[in-house]
């Protein structure tokens, strides 16, 4: 009882270290799913929407990629950004933003097959509609966008909750350095292995409170669109 009690009081009071992990784990996370969401949206709805040659292959592939390991992907980006790596002179190693790097490559194949899936379902029911009207590509694409939107919020909300829970990869990259690149899952390993369980706790709250707000977002949104 009495670690419950501490660990809440590092939420309500904001402690020092415990708001710099939560604020770094948001914007880690927040960027890498947008800029994500926004590549799989330009992507997703052109396969979605236009026949071409290999489209069956890419989709298998992209929908294959959702089981992609994050720790190979930590690894891949540590062997090519290190010092002896062949973009080692980018200097990005233990940073935030090859953070968002590993998460934006982890994140990204979920939500494009997400926004595949319901793009085309959208498109095939209303492309007789689309034709009798005369509807160009670009016109084509920004009408399924909007008609599924309430899915595409939610592809969204999937991503964010992905690159919120990733560990494996971040910490090989990222190094898990103190004020540097330490973020929510990766500081509960660690707190929780020195034995300084109230900080672990009260990261762990946090992660399912955001979860919780996610979830109560998606109710909303529910109601709103359809």
């Amino acid at each position: 009882m009495e670690l419950l009690l501490e660990s809440f009081k590092n939420i309500f009071e904001l402690n020092q270290s415990y708001l710099e992990i939560v604020v770094l784990s948001l914007y880690v996370s927040i960027f890498a799913t947008l800029l994500s969401g926004i590549l799989s949206i330009i992507i997703a709805s052109y396969i979605s929407t236009t026949n071409f040659i290999g489209k069956e292959m890419i989709t298998i592939i992209i929908n294959s990629l959702m089981s992609l390991p994050p720790v190979v992907v930590g690894l891949v980006l540590y062997i090519i950004f290190s010092a002896s790596g062949i973009l080692g002179f980018m200097d990005i190693l233990y940073s935030p933003a090859i953070m968002i790097l590993a998460q934006f490559i982890i994140v990204t194949p979920i939500i494009m097959s997400l926004l595949l899936k319901c793009f085309t379902d959208k498109y095939m029911y209303l492309s007789e509609l689309l034709s009798s009207l005369n509807t160009t590509k670009y016109k084509t694409r920004n009408t399924i966008i909007y008609e599924t939107r309430y899915d595409v919020v939610i592809a969204f909300i999937t991503g964010l909750s992905r690159a919120l829970s990733e560990v494996g990869a971040v910490i090989i990259v990222g190094g898990n350095i103190d004020n540097l690149t330490r973020v929510m899952t990766t500081s509960i390993v660690l707190e929780t292995s020195r034995g300084e369980l109230s900080l672990a706790l009260s990261l762990g709250i946090s992660l399912i409170l955001i979860a919780l707000v996610m979830n109560v977002l998606i109710l909303i949104l529910k109601k709103k669109f359809l």
